[in-house]
């Protein structure tokens, strides 16, 4: 069973449809990459999945749980629960989104710890889990290189360090699908590199991932398979060897043609 399903996806601002009939699957453990040009609904998909836009039509499905059917549900409908929706996905922005006004391992802890004061048991067990949150959040920064960055607030990080700690935040909540909306693109290039190398790592360690990105070498190395996307539809998929290497639509060619190879 696919770990998620899209299916007939629709978006039109006013006027302007931005997503024209997406539909595409994949599996656990495999790392997507969606190419093309600016303002070819890239970042509107990845805002549907996360219920951050409702789609006009369209059906989003995880481990076989239809979390949304567009064409059967009214804005009350799509409301619903959103908060439970949105934890299976984790959303790393382009602009990192961290809290000024705390630290890198505060950023981190939040989102788990909003969460942990809903549960009916947080007054009786407040301290162990604040504990635990706080070993799970220094872990993650870890993972991140950032064990010395922990107390460090992000007006005192690189842009490389600030994007690695929101990774850490997007992974603190153990979503099944992390997605990344061009988390290179405020870096210069060798803090794109930083965060490059911890993108390759999850991959390696078979982290299911969506990624939109600029970044042609990445895309073509690091995922299992690749999306290319233009005017609100999907062009081109496949093996991103294949894609790259042999792309079958003159669009793809065009547009692969203006980045080295």
């Amino acid at each position: 069973m696919p770990i998620l399903e899209v299916q007939n996806l629709r978006k039109s601002f006013g006027e302007t449809l931005v997503l024209d009939d997406i539909s595409f699957s994949m599996e656990k453990g495999t790392a997507l990459s969606i190419i093309g040009s600016s303002g070819g609904g890239k970042t509107t998909l990845l805002r549907c999945l996360n219920f951050l836009e409702k789609p006009d039509s369209g059906i989003i499905r995880v481990n076989g749980e239809t979390l949304l059917d567009a064409s059967a549900s009214g804005k009350a409908d799509f409301q619903r629960n959103i908060r439970l929706k949105r934890l299976h996905f984790g959303l790393v922005f382009q602009s990192f989104n961290l809290f000024p006004q705390y630290t890198a391992l505060e950023n981190v802890m939040l989102a788990e710890r909003m969460l942990a004061k809903e549960q009916p048991d947080w007054k009786e067990r407040k301290q162990a889990r604040i504990r635990e949150i706080r070993e799970h959040g220094e872990m993650l920064l870890k993972d991140m290189g950032l064990q010395d960055r922990m107390n460090n607030y992000p007006h005192q990080l690189s842009g490389g360090q600030c994007q690695r700690v929101a990774i850490a935040h997007a992974l603190a909540l153990n979503p099944d699908i992390l997605c990344f909306d061009e988390p290179t693109s405020a870096l210069d290039p060798e803090l794109t590199g930083e965060v490059l190398r911890v993108i390759r790592g999850l991959a390696d360690r078979n982290t299911t991932m969506i990624i939109v990105t600029h970044e042609m070498t990445f895309a073509r190395d690091v995922a299992d398979y690749v999306i290319f996307m233009d005017g609100g539809v999907i062009c081109e998929e496949g093996d991103p060897r294949e894609v790259f290497s042999n792309p079958q639509q003159e669009r793809t060619r065009q547009f692969l043609s203006h980045y080295s190879q």
